[in-house]
């Protein structure tokens, strides 16, 4: 059996899986991140990650035989960012990836610094609140004393690969987004940068993501169940493993997940950039992606959810797929925690327009499937004149269960989603990795199979066309108001 985890910003998962890709085991724990001030995104990495990884084995390991286990790989959210002391104890709760904004003045300090235009040239990107560089050194500037402590640092598959083997790495794809830290072009650290920006902390090893890591320690083992001395890969960011686990392998595969956010990654012929779109090391050595992601994807379903009194998820979308196309002139802009991919924009705001005394809970919810998807078809529209055309889009991720939203997607899109059977997320594509890194697999081996087929109605699609339009002016309309709010929004404290 090969185990994979993977820590996600509303759940965790894990899975036990034999080498010919069947499922024996699942386990699942769900967790919610913490939103202490406007444009924080925080998550306690012991109490939280590494207590979620003991109690999923220990709910697997008391239906399975763990000496069965034969590799391990861990994947989660990223990149996020966590300081630890000598002990390798956190000194502070984890700084999550793009959600979290609160660098935008560090971004301008280090773009200053260092020159915009040599960081793209060395990164293949822009800064932005996805990249770690600018929240280390927030850290250093508003946490001085927490900096001081400071020994060592990881994102949050890496912390857990420490937990489980001792070793301090972190693998390629996730180190690529530690901007303005990593050559991509390279493939490795920028040594004078780092000394300007993470200042007296450690370089962490560099690993392929299937590559071994290290093996799990005596520790380790008493507290998950899994077996001393059993292999573990570096392991990366939950979205480059839901591409590998669902056949992201030629150029112009790209994969769409349906997740908290919603995120895409592309697999590339040959390295290009673009400014708005991170390049990336794929899970394979020697392969480069291109990837963009939303803000709020998911996480936007679930606070309408709450805003409307904790409704069963299923009813909210009966109503929402007995309502017509366009919401009745309804529309929704999903910037509530800014956005990424494309607008690169983090004091970018919420906004629902056109509402009338009419509409009720199908025709938001509606309205928030469909503007998550205009948001996506501007993405896929991006990476097709930035990157490469998309071939293959493989669609995986919890979303899928509802498919009204896949169907929306398609229609606003008018790509057709390829959905593979196996859709439990990044703790799949975890065991393949494990499999593969521990050479019980070759390393091209590819468990995806092919479930189904989303195909756009066109007929829809014609209704949506005019709104799509609409939508893309909404954002340049109001994006003098939406920044007065976010600044009058930093200095409320009081929620």
């Amino acid at each position: 059996m090969f185990l994979g985890i993977d820590i996600g910003t509303g759940s965790s998962k894990a899975v036990l899986v034999t080498s010919d890709g069947s499922i024996i085991d699942t386990a699942i724990v769900h967790h919610t991140i913490s939103l202490p001030r406007a444009g924080w995104a925080e998550m306690l990495a012991e109490e939280t990650w590494w207590a979620e990884v003991q109690q999923l084995c220990g709910e697997l390991f008391a239906r399975n035989d763990a000496k069965g286990v034969f590799g391990v790989a861990v994947s989660g959210m990223g990149p996020c960012l966590v300081v630890t002391d000598g002990d390798f104890a956190p000194l502070r709760p984890a700084i999550l990836y793009g959600v979290d904004t609160r660098a935008t003045q560090d971004i301008g300090d280090l773009n200053e610094e260092l020159g915009k235009t040599a960081i793209v040239a060395s990164g293949g990107k822009d800064l932005s609140s996805q990249s770690v560089g600018p929240k280390l050194r927030w850290i250093a500037r508003n946490e001085p004393a927490v900096f001081s402590a400071a020994r060592y640092w990881f994102s949050c598959s890496s912390f857990l690969v420490q937990r489980l083997t001792g070793e301090y790495v972190l693998d390629h794809p996730t180190a690529s987004q530690c901007d303005p830290l990593y050559d991509i072009h390279r493939l490795e650290w920028i040594t004078e940068r780092a000394r300007a920006v993470a200042g007296h902390l450690p370089l962490p090893r560099l690993l392929w993501p299937a590559e071994v890591a290290g093996t799990v320690t005596r520790g380790a083992q008493e507290l998950t169940g899994i077996p001393v001395g059993i292999p573990m890969c570096a392991g990366t960011v939950d979205a480059w493993v839901e591409a590998y686990s669902a056949g992201v392998r030629r150029a112009g595969d790209t994969m769409l997940m349906y997740g908290s956010t919603m995120f895409f990654v592309q697999r590339l012929e040959a390295l290009r950039s673009h400014p708005k779109l991170w390049v990336a090391p794929g899970v394979e050595p020697g392969s480069i992606t291109l990837s963009g992601g939303m803000a709020t994807s998911g996480s936007l379903l679930t606070w309408l959810q709450r805003l409307f009194g904790g409704a069963d998820m299923g009813e909210l979308f009966s109503e929402a797929a007995a309502t017509p196309a366009g919401a009745e002139g309804l529309l929704l802009l999903p910037y509530f925690a800014g956005e990424r991919t494309p607008l690169l924009d983090p004091d970018a705001r919420g906004m629902i327009t056109g509402l009338t005394l009419r509409h009720g809970r199908g025709h938001l919810l509606r309205a928030g499937l469909e503007g998550i998807s205009y948001g996506l078809r501007q993405m896929l529209d991006l990476v097709e004149q930035a990157g490469e055309p998309i071939t293959r889009l493989l669609a995986v991720g919890g979303g899928l269960k509802a498919g009204l939203w896949a169907q929306i997607v398609s229609d606003i899109s008018g790509r057709p989603q390829i959905v593979p059977k196996v859709t439990i997320g990044a703790s799949y594509g975890d065991a393949l990795m494990a499999a593969v890194g521990t050479g019980c697999v070759g390393p091209d081996t590819d468990w995806m199979q092919t479930a189904r087929i989303v195909e756009p109605d066109p007929r829809t699609g014609a209704v949506y066309e005019d709104l799509y339009q609409q939508y893309l002016s909404l954002y340049p309309a109001n994006r003098e108001h939406m920044h007065f709010l976010a600044r009058w929004q930093e200095k409320d404290t009081t929620w």
